[in-house]
């Protein structure tokens, strides 16, 4: 206790600031394929799997050609699975190559490959952005939460959002556990960049030990 927790909040995200889908190499915008690209990614990551393996694997995925629902629709169940092993995503490759094929083929028939049809479609509502991203085979509370962390950057009505994986680490820092005190204190920073960087505290406590101890 007695450190500057303005201070933590600084130096967590000026080590540690970078969100998941800048990781993955998609730059997002408010257009079909890079949200796409976060979707598949908030599917890979919801699993009980490393985030490294889950960013590497939708890396493969992209350098394989599958950057948006028609093209991993039309991909054999194989190439996916091939793509995923390529990036080290094993443990859950063939029932994740099953569910990113069915999650291409309902995006396009229901949203014509477009989830800023679905989200037109939840019309300002973040409760029903949330169920209906659950629509997706494999994609549940914790896949629509990382989805909406990182999209919020493009679709703003979505925040500020830090979800509880965020929160804890938020606690891990020693740090309040009230959204709102967090966003004093981070500034600036888009709550997009504070989440993810609270979110690598949660899950490596290498990151947790680095920060408080650029702190002292």
């Amino acid at each position: 206790m007695g450190r500057d927790q303005r201070r933590t909040v600084r130096e967590l995200v000026d080590a540690h600031g970078r969100t998941y889908a800048e990781e993955a190499g998609i730059r997002l915008k408010d257009t079909p394929q890079p949200l796409y690209r976060l979707l598949v990614l908030a599917h890979l990551l919801s699993a009980r799997i490393s985030a490294s393996i889950a960013v590497a694997a939708a890396r493969a995925l992209s350098e394989a050609g599958l950057r948006d629902p028609r093209r991993m629709a039309g991909a054999t169940w194989q190439q996916r699975v091939d793509a995923l092993g390529r990036g080290g995503y094993r443990r859950y490759d063939e029932r994740t190559a099953t569910q990113l094929g069915e999650a291409a083929e309902l995006l396009t028939e229901r949203w014509g490959g477009d989830l800023r049809r679905l989200r037109d479609e939840a019309d300002g509502d973040v409760s029903e952005l949330r169920r209906l991203l659950q629509e997706f085979p494999g994609m549940g509370p914790t896949g629509a939460d990382i989805f909406l962390r990182e999209a919020q950057l493009v679709w703003p009505e979505t925040g500020p959002l830090l979800d509880r994986k965020a929160l804890r680490g938020a606690e891990r820092l020693d740090l309040p556990g009230d959204r709102d005190r967090l966003l004093a204190l981070a500034g600036k920073t888009e709550p997009a960049v504070l989440a993810a960087a609270l979110v690598r505290a949660a899950v490596d406590k290498e990151v947790a030990e680095d920060t408080l101890d650029r702190v002292g």
